[in-house]
């Protein structure tokens, strides 16, 4: 019979204890027999006592009868004593033989319990090296299994792999024999029109003695009489073509003096940026998010009573969020919570001397900023609350586009077209400048932007082309001056180039690739790129499929398609280019 590791585990466990149960009876039969001894000793003694008090009696009776009551007090003191000493000296075993009892019963429960503990630790160790096992055993099945079912795949795919190379076998030789059959009618036709060729070049050269002797003159003569008629016809043509020009670039002459201008625009490059809505504060652990919330979350509290900011401490791990729709009291937010998180100290006193010297910091800033924007678009002259409202456009956005910035790009292009107009620069660069003044403190102020601009620029003592500029930036039809159409025109360029503005910027790669799609769309066309910002489209044809005149007919029909199916600004130029080129090596 075949015994497992628990069984044999159990039998030795039944061993043990049943060698402890015996080790104990024996001790326990040794304890008896030493207490029999004991007991055997005490009646001894007393045999003994009384045969001593049986002699002292005799004598006491012998020598007189007086001592015989005396004999007998003292007989029955030392009966009692003995009898009190037997009884102290049973109980004192007693005692002892029970401590030792108690003790040895203790020891050997103790032994019980810890060879128990033992066996059930050891029977724990097995099965759970016998779950490995199993675990192991488990998983090499499972990987053996996958094994054999890749191996299955493998064998059906080279299966079917020799199956379709089989079929393709027997496509290539069919294959083969059909290219046979066709090369010998190609063989056959190419000699039918080998003869066919010859018969056409005597044919020919039969044409040509007949027309020779009909007009009465050689072939070189009668190419000579048509290219001097051509000449005189193409003479003519051109002549037309000249004085058609000029009529229409008389009549073009002022719109292409606007995109002149406006191409000047390409000349100034300024970057875009878009305000956020949440800032994020890196920390150097996430030990000290439970400082920066502090005790019952009193530091949390103000902070967002102080600043006018949320903040948002969530998992995300070593950073802290600050959230608000106002950029600048996000940033002061901000700078606080990065000095508060490099000094360490943190509680309210603290947070409020740190937030206020903070909001000290962010005006100086703020100042900076306007002062930057001056010298960047090279006006000078402002006040210091002028460039102190200028500054604050820094934390303005427009469709993601940075105010301050798009007021800076402005500020160039209104200068540079004043100056191709005639005018004066610096008042265009100021106008286009100041043109959003009102945006830096429209969140606070009740009116639009505009009114805002033109009460600034009134109470700055700014000229009266600057307010007219403020004034009539977004309807320049009403405008007294010239600033303020230079103004809008420099406005809605920056706001229409070409990523300037999130939206805007969708729109505009999609304008681009629908040119190029519906330029591709035509027959003949090789090639299509949009350029200029999508205010042009060059389509280059294929030479051997359109020739000139089907060049100019392809433009119009591509522009018509532009008209009817895409919605732009302005106008959109069609140019089709058409070459064909001859190359030879000498070698």
């Amino acid at each position: 019979m075949n015994l497992t590791v628990l069984d044999i585990v159990l039998l030795l466990l039944v061993l043990g204890l049943g060698g402890v149960i015996v080790l104990l009876m024996q001790r326990m039969a040794r304890l008896a027999e030493e207490q029999k001894a004991e007991a055997s000793e005490a009646q001894r003694i007393l045999a003994d006592a009384r045969r001593e008090a049986q002699v002292m009696l005799e004598a006491a009776r012998s020598e007189s009868r007086e001592l015989l009551a005396a004999a007998r007090s003292e007989a029955q003191a030392m009966r009692e004593a003995a009898q009190t000493e037997i009884e102290r000296t049973r109980q004192n075993l007693e005692a002892r033989m029970q401590a030792q009892l108690k003790e040895e019963r203790e020891r050997l429960e103790a032994g019980v319990q810890a060879s128990i503990r033992a066996a059930e630790t050891t029977l724990k160790r097995d099965q759970e090296a016998i779950e490995r096992e199993k675990e192991a055993l488990r998983r090499e099945q499972e990987r053996l299994q996958a094994e054999l079912n890749s191996v299955r795949a493998e064998r059906e795919e080279q299966k079917r792999e020799l199956e379709r190379l089989a079929r393709r076998s027997e496509q290539l030789d069919a294959r083969a024999i059909k290219l046979d059959q066709q090369e010998e009618k190609l063989e056959a036709f190419e000699k039918t029109l080998y003869a066919r060729e010859a018969e056409l070049s005597s044919r020919e050269k039969l044409i040509d003695q007949r027309l020779q002797e009909v007009a009465g003159m050689s072939q070189e003569e009668a190419r000579n009489l048509l290219l001097s008629r051509l000449d005189a016809e193409l003479e003519e043509e051109k002549a037309h073509r000249v004085k058609a020009s000029l009529e229409k670039a008389r009549l073009e002459v002022k719109r292409e003096a606007q995109k002149l201008l406006a191409q000047a625009a390409q000349r100034q490059a300024s970057e875009t940026a878009a305000a956020l809505a949440v800032s994020v504060v890196p920390i150097p652990s996430d030990a000290m998010k439970g400082r920066i919330i502090g005790r019952e979350g009193r530091n949390i509290r103000t902070f967002e009573a102080l600043t006018g900011v949320d903040l948002i401490i969530d998992d995300t791990p070593e950073a802290v969020l600050l959230s608000s729709f106002n950029p600048i009291r996000r940033e002061i937010a901000k700078m606080a919570l990065e000095q508060l998180v490099q000094d360490g100290r943190i509680h309210p006193s603290r947070i409020e001397e740190v937030v206020e010297k903070a909001k000290s910091e962010m005006k100086t800033y703020i100042y900076e900023r306007g002062e930057e924007a001056a010298l960047e678009a090279g006006v000078v002259g402002l006040k210091p609350g002028l460039v102190q409202l200028l500054g604050r456009l820094h934390f303005r956005s427009s469709y993601g586009q940075n105010v301050l910035k798009h007021s800076v790009q402005v500020a160039h292009l209104t200068g540079i077209m004043a100056a191709e107009l005639g005018l004066d620069a610096a008042m265009g660069r100021r106008a286009g400048l100041l043109h959003d003044l009102g945006k830096s403190v429209d969140r606070e102020i009740e009116g639009t932007h505009v009114e805002i601009g033109i009460t600034l620029a009134g109470r700055f003592g700014e000229p009266k082309e600057v307010i007219d500029a403020i004034a009539h930036h977004h309807d320049p039809e009403n405008g007294e001056t010239l600033y303020s159409v230079l103004t809008a025109a420099a406005d809605a360029i920056s706001a229409a180039r070409p990523g300037a503005r999130r939206e805007s910027l969708e729109e505009y790669i999609q304008r681009l690739e629908q040119l190029e799609r519906i330029a591709l769309s035509f027959p003949g066309v090789d090639n299509a790129f949009a350029v200029q910002a999508g205010r042009e489209v060059r389509v280059i044809v294929k030479p051997d499929k359109i020739n000139d005149s089907k060049a100019t007919l392809l433009a119009r029909e591509i522009a018509g398609r532009i008209e009817r199916d895409m919605n732009y600004p302005g106008q959109v130029q069609v140019t089709v280019v058409r070459e064909s080129r001859a190359v030879e090596y000498a070698k």
